[in-house]
């Protein structure tokens, strides 16, 4: 995770722009040494959220373009302002996908440390167990993730009626057939990826759509892009409107991911920006739930059940990311959750 002391910096380098590092040392409340503060003001140079302009003594510093998506953001405190108190972005920002996430690193080096630590981890357990026993914890993690994947869309299916249901094929007492199709639909899904994830990348829209149309069958959802704007519960933002414009964002998502080489990075994007697109008329986080696992087990990294996720947090983290850009939540929750299924599953 970024650090309480990067967090400060930015902070005060939001509300104190154009000053130099001595100003800064001098201004910040908080004790921090100069060589710290030094360090920091390089990491964060790295990770392009700050900009410096000038050179030497006359070196002044900014946030920069990607500054707002990590930029430290109290989310209690935000919700507990309602929709139309919230001071949100003005909509899609085509420059979040064409300038911005193209060139931004997502994790910090603290974070890829950790995240690498987990990922040695999985490795090794992966060499002591067997084919079948590989097999049968993938399976545990599907239907986990199948259950908590559809509880976020509301379904009302428990952990253990889950399992029922995709083991035994028995449906729920008192559950609606929408909500067995929608688990159902998960696992086949699911099932999609597992058998032919190397076929899915390099990603294009298209492999996105066979994913999305899995997930809604049967669910009277219209398949392919969408051909009309649609607005989203919860939120004032508006995802882009028109086809071409949906088509173009997917596009440059498809580009963004295909070019990265880190494999946290491509799961972490797939994850918010097909949600953030909402090429769908429906079904848009649980695509991107999918596609973003699909792209961990191409890279035979660990997939994520989000078993351990509450459902509202997780709304909120995105709904964050529509309405700030802010990607932090949401990329502690796919820390967190990394963390839980290394340590759970194999």
């Amino acid at each position: 995770m970024a650090s309480f002391k990067q967090n400060q910096v930015l902070e005060y380098i939001r509300t104190h722009p154009s000053l130099s590092s001595k100003e800064i040392h001098e201004g910040m409340e908080e004790a921090m040494g100069y060589s710290t503060l030094k360090r920091i003001l390089s990491d964060l140079q790295v990770e392009q959220v700050v900009l410096a302009e000038g050179a030497g003594k006359a070196t002044r510093y900014k946030c920069g373009p990607a500054s707002q998506l990590f930029f430290p953001i109290d989310m209690e405190q935000y919700f507990k302002k309602e929709i139309d108190e919230r001071d949100i972005l003005p909509g899609f920002s085509q420059d979040l996908i064409m300038k911005v996430l193209p060139t931004t690193a997502l994790f910090t080096i603290e974070e890829m440390k950790f995240m690498w630590e987990l990922q040695e981890r999985y490795d090794r357990k992966l060499k002591q167990i067997s084919a079948s026993l590989y097999q049968r914890e993938m399976e545990r993690l599907s239907i986990d993730l199948s259950w908590k994947s559809s509880q976020i869309e509301g379904n009302t299916y428990t952990l253990l009626e889950t399992e029922r249901l995709l083991r035994e094929k028995q449906t729920a007492e008192g559950k609606t057939n929408m909500e067995a199709q929608m688990l159902l639909n998960h696992k086949k899904a699911i099932d999609l990826v597992l058998d032919g994830a190397p076929e899915i990348f390099p990603i294009n829209r298209s492999k996105i759509e066979k994913i999305h149309s899995a997930l809604v069958f049967g669910l009277g959802v219209e398949s392919g892009i969408r051909t009309t704007g649609v607005g989203i519960t919860g939120t004032n933002y508006k995802p882009p409107a028109y086809e071409q414009d949906v088509l173009r964002a997917l596009s440059q998502v498809c580009q963004i991911v295909n070019r990265r080489d880190n494999s946290f990075e491509k799961a972490l994007i797939l994850l918010v920006l097909i949600s953030y697109i909402q090429p769908f008329s429906d079904g848009n986080k649980r695509t991107a739930r999918i596609a973003c696992n699909a792209s961990l087990i191409n890279d035979r990294h660990c997939p994520l059940s989000f078993r351990t996720t509450d459902s509202l947090t997780f709304k909120k983290a995105m709904l964050l990311f529509y309405e700030q850009n802010n990607i932090s939540q949401m990329k502690k929750i796919f820390m967190e959750q990394y963390e839980f299924s290394v340590n759970t599953y194999f």
